[in-house]
């Protein structure tokens, strides 16, 4: 019954998300709290400026309320639920990281249009969570059955992990994919709908290994993220910010980790994938022909890549519907390969 049980409590995570999503929107509208755009496209996107951000606090609150809730009684009998309590650590974490970045975004644009922390800063912070994370899960003795060991698709039988590649990659897969998802965070709707469905196809996994605080965990942040899309399909009335974006992304891979599948993050997150990728390729590509050709040459007409196909003529909302079955695709895929 764990999985009727998970759905009813991902679909109460919505239903509260959407109630207590108007008056929240109407706060940080009356706070100021706006998104500014500094992009190529600015003139398509100029009607968003000022759209209230940091929506990011609609998913993680309530998930964070309902989830303590669920496991309090496991929590205060035996020290049973630690599982649980490092996805939240890092949800919570990489969002209070995310809401320092927005804030001090904010109020740079209040002056000259400014950037909220500097990358090195962001990035080391998110070294620094990250590798908590990974510690806690490879030193914990109970609680993490699946993890510490790799699962490859047609192979049978786990393959243990040492602690010292292990460590080393939850880092790298953590801090990743947390900026993966901050690069899909541009358009209307985008973000939001890969998270939802990739944290379902993780939701599935875990109920299939019979991880049942993971499983209901899974689904809670997808009737949370609903809730917030609720609010952010186009024309969008909040944006997530880093807030939402920097969490979702560390948590997923957290989840990843947790049920042993991260081999399969990149097909379950392909289309955060893909945009990082397309950031790395236009980097590169532009760097390569300024130093060996002398002019300056791009693969993309902008990275991330819903930037290039925006700016090739699609709609904001043909981008996020067909980013959205590539996503669901693949997610699909991903469980059919934890099957095998």
């Amino acid at each position: 019954m764990s999985l009727p049980f998970a759905l009813t409590v991902g679909a109460v995570a919505f239903l509260l998300g959407v109630i207590w999503g108007a008056p929240f929107v109407e706060i940080l509208r009356r706070l100021k709290i706006g998104k500014q755009i500094r992009d190529v496209l600015q003139k398509r996107h100029e009607a968003k400026i000022g759209t209230p951000t940091m929506g990011g606090v609609l998913i993680i609150l309530p998930v964070v309320i309902m989830t303590l809730g669920l496991n309090l009684a496991s929590l205060v009998r035996r020290v049973s639920g630690p599982s649980i309590l490092v996805p939240m650590f890092v949800l919570v974490g990489f969002g209070l990281l995310g809401a320092i970045d927005d804030w001090e975004g904010i109020q740079r644009s209040r002056g000259p249009i400014g950037e909220g922390l500097s990358g090195r800063i962001k990035f080391a912070a998110q070294v620094v969570l990250a590798t908590i994370t990974a510690v806690t899960i490879s030193l914990y003795d109970g609680g993490f059955s699946f993890a510490n060991e790799l699962r490859v698709p047609l192979i049978d039988f786990p393959i243990p992990v040492s602690p010292f590649v292990f460590i080393p990659l939850c880092v790298f897969l953590i801090v990743a994919t947390s900026n993966a998802v901050n690069f899909t965070d541009g358009l209307d709707g985008l973000a939001g709908i890969i998270s939802a469905s990739a944290f379902a196809a993780y939701g599935v996994i875990a109920f299939l290994q019979q991880q049942v605080p993971l499983t209901q965990f899974c689904f809670i942040l997808v009737g949370a993220c609903f809730a917030f899309l609720w609010y952010n399909a186009h024309p969008a009335q909040l944006f997530m910010g880093d807030t939402g974006s920097l969490a979702l992304g560390a948590t997923l891979a957290t989840v990843a980790i947790m049920t042993g599948q991260w081999l399969l993050l990149p097909v379950i997150a392909i289309v955060p994938v893909a945009e990082t990728l397309s950031v790395i390729l236009q980097v590169a590509s532009a760097k390569y022909t300024r130093r060996y050709w002398g002019v300056d040459r791009r693969i993309f007409r902008q990275a991330p890549l819903h930037g290039h196909f925006e700016l090739g003529g699609w709609s904001e909302t043909q981008i996020v519907q067909r980013f959205w079955l590539v996503g669901l695709l693949s997610a699909m895929l991903g469980v059919a390969l934890a099957l095998i």
